[in-house]
């Protein structure tokens, strides 16, 4: 059976990525990196293997900004919006839910919790930063 194929876009369509397959880990993140970049309270974050994220369309226009090597943020330089986040230690990259279409986000969890502005009581767990086995410390936190 063939892998389901979707297609996300930029804001002003400059830039189209095909994502293939389903993604792994779907989570909020609440830090303050992925608040600044975005503009928003929380991060509705989609972590899809790397070898299944590939741009086919507007590789010319898409910029990078890091203030880690841990995340790598590529945005469109023609409308400035968010495409995805490379994340090369674990291996994965990060396209936001809200920008692939007919996609319904299932979180399981939140991440960087401890560094929320809004809470959030959905009854999910709640990390101060990540799950042990994404490098942290595997600290949860109340809602």
């Amino acid at each position: 059976m063939a892998e389901k194929t979707r297609t996300t876009r930029c804001f002003c369509g400059a830039v189209e990525v095909e994502l293939q397959g389903e993604p792994g880990p779907q989570v909020y993140c609440h830090c303050n990196s992925c608040r600044s970049w975005l503009g928003a309270p929380i991060h509705a974050a989609t972590l899809w293997p790397t070898p299944k994220v590939n741009v086919k369309k507007g590789a010319d226009k898409i910029g990078m900004t890091k203030r880690t090597e841990n995340s790598l943020r590529n945005f469109c330089t023609s409308c400035g919006s968010p495409v995805f986040v490379r994340h090369p230690a674990i291996g994965m990259t990060d396209v936001p839910a809200g920008t692939i279409p007919d996609f319904m986000f299932k979180p399981t969890l939140h991440v960087h919790y401890g560094e929320k502005v809004m809470p959030v009581k959905d009854g999910l767990p709640k990390f101060k930063d990540f799950p042990k086995e994404f490098g942290g410390s595997g600290a949860t936190v109340p809602e």
